[in-house]
C-alpha cells in the first residue's frame, strides 16, 4: 500500500499546475462571477490535452485514468476555481458517458467537438417531479418511423445555457427497464428553453421542454435496458463532483490562512491566536482525510467500474469537508470572506450546492448504509 502519487503523477500535476498558473491567474476572479460556460479556457485545455483525460486514445482522448483527472481538477482548481469546471466537463459525466455507449457515428459527429472545446454537452436526468427518485422520470421516447418522438421537460441541467448537445434520459417503457438516453441537439425542432434561473452559486440554469422532437435511430446512445448502465457509470460523475468540492474548500483555506498570517488585531498576527489556530488544525484534518477516500475511489475506479461505496463515502465527506472548510475559512476572514473582495464566498457557494448535486448527502447516507447492512432499503412507500 503506497500513499504517495507515482513520478508520472507527480510529473502530470506539475505539468497542469504550471498550466494554470501560466494561462489561468490572470482572470480567476472575472470567470468566478461569469455565469457563462468558459469556452475560452476549455480550448486552451484542449491544447494542453486536460480535456479527454478520461477518453481512450482511440476515441480521441488522452487515455488517462480518474485519478489523472482528479488531479488535474486539483492543480487547475488551486489557481482558478471555476476553471475546475472545464476539467469536470471535459472528463466526467455525460462526456464519459457518451463516449462509453454511443456508436461510433455519433462519436465521430460530437467528440471531435466536445474534446477541442468548441461544444458543451448538458446531462438531462431531473424533472420537476423526479429528482432524486430519478426512474420516476415521464420523459417519453415513443418509436417512429427511423426514430423516437421524446416529449417531456428537464430542469437543473448544468450548461443548459451553454449546451449544444443535450444527453437526456428518457423512457422507452414501462419500469426501470424501460429507461434509456438519447443525444439532442439543443438547437433540434421541438426543443424550447425557459427562461435562465440563477442558482446561489452564481450558475444559471433554464428548463428544458421536449415537444415531440424527433431523435433518428443512429442518436439513441443507451436503450431500453441500459439504466444500470447509466447509472452505474454516473459513479464517476461522483468522483468530479468530490473533487471539485475538496478542491475549492482547499482554494478557501489557502486565501483564509494567508489572510490570517497578514491580518493584524490587538496588535498581532490572528494567526497567533489559539482560536484561529484550532480552526486550521481542524480543517487540515478534514481536507486530508477526504483527499485519501477521495483517491481511493479514483484508484478503484480505474481498475473497472467505479464502486458504488467507495464513490458514495467519497462524495458524502467531501463534499462535507469543502463546504465546511470554505465557510470556516469565510468565518477567518471576516467581512473579508463575506464580500466579493477574495474567493472564499464563491468557494463557499459552490460547495454547498455540490451537496446537493449528483446525488444528495442524504442519498450518498442511504447508499453507505446499504453498503453496511448488505441490503437494498427500498425507499418507495409500500402498497
Amino acid at each position: 500500500m503506497d500513499f504517495d502519487l507515482s513520478l508520472e503523477q507527480k510529473l502530470f500535476s506539475d505539468s497542469v499546475a504550471q498550466f494554470a498558473r501560466r494561462h489561468l491567474a490572470a482572470g480567476a476572479a472575472a470567470r468566478a462571477r461569469d455565469p457563462g460556460f468558459p469556452f475560452d479556457v476549455a480550448r486552451l485545455m484542449s491544447a494542453q490535452g486536460v480535456l479527454g483525460i478520461t477518453i481512450p486514445e482511440a476515441l480521441g482522448g488522452q487515455g488517462g485514468t480518474l485519478m489523472d483527472a482528479v488531479l488535474a481538477i486539483e492543480a487547475v482548481a488551486a489557481v482558478c476555481p471555476r476553471s475546475a469546471d472545464v476539467v469536470q466537463a471535459g472528463n466526467f459525466g455525460p462526456i464519459r458517458t457518451f463516449a462509453e455507449y454511443a456508436n461510433d457515428r455519433l462519436r465521430a459527429r460530437v467528440l471531435p467537438r466536445l474534446l477541442s472545446g468548441e461544444a458543451a454537452i448538458g446531462l438531462g436526468m431531473s424533472e420537476p417531479d423526479a429528482g432524486s427518485a430519478v426512474t420516476e422520470l415521464a420523459t417519453t421516447a415513443k418509436k417512429t418511423q427511423g426514430g423516437f418522438r421524446v416529449n417531456g421537460s428537464k430542469v437543473f441541467m448544468t450548461h443548459s445555457l451553454d449546451a449544444a448537445f443535450l444527453l437526456v434520459y428518457a423512457r422507452f417503457g414501462p419500469g426501470v427497464d424501460g429507461i434509456g438516453a438519447l443525444l439532442i441537439d439543443a438547437g433540434a425542432q421541438g426543443v424550447s428553453f425557459g427562461e435562465p434561473v440563477r442558482y446561489m452559486s452564481g450558475e444559471q440554469w433554464r428548463q428544458v421542454y421536449l415537444d415531440d422532437c424527433f431523435v433518428p435511430d443512429s442518436d439513441i446512445v443507451v436503450g431500453a435496458g441500459g439504466f444500470k448502465r447509466l447509472i452505474t457509470g454516473f459513479n464517476a460523475e461522483r468522483i468530479g463532483n468530490a473533487a471539485r468540492s475538496l478542491a475549492l474548500g482547499r482554494h478557501a483555506f489557502v486565501l483564509a490562512r494567508d489572510y490570517a498570517l497578514a491580518r493584524m488585531q490587538f496588535g498581532r498576527r490572528i494567526a497567533e491566536f489559539q482560536g484561529i489556530q484550532w480552526k486550521f488544525a481542524d480543517m487540515e484534518a478534514s481536507l486530508r482525510a477526504a483527499q485519501l477516500l477521495l483517491y481511493k475511489a479514483a484508484v478503484a475506479a480505474d481498475r473497472g467500474l467505479p464502486d458504488a461505496q467507495d464513490t458514495a463515502i467519497a462524495k458524502y465527506l467531501c463534499n462535507r469537508a469543502g463546504f465546511e472548510v470554505a465557510n470556516e475559512a469565510m468565518q477567518v476572514a471576516g467581512g473579508a470572506g463575506f464580500s466579493e473582495m477574495s474567493l472564499i464566498d464563491y468557494c463557499m457557494r459552490r460547495t454547498r450546492g455540490w451537496m446537493i448535486a449528483g446525488g444528495s448527502l442524504e442519498m450518498m447516507r442511504n447508499r453507505i448504509a446499504e453498503g453496511v447492512f448488505g441490503v437494498r432499503f427500498a425507499q418507495r412507500r409500500r402498497e
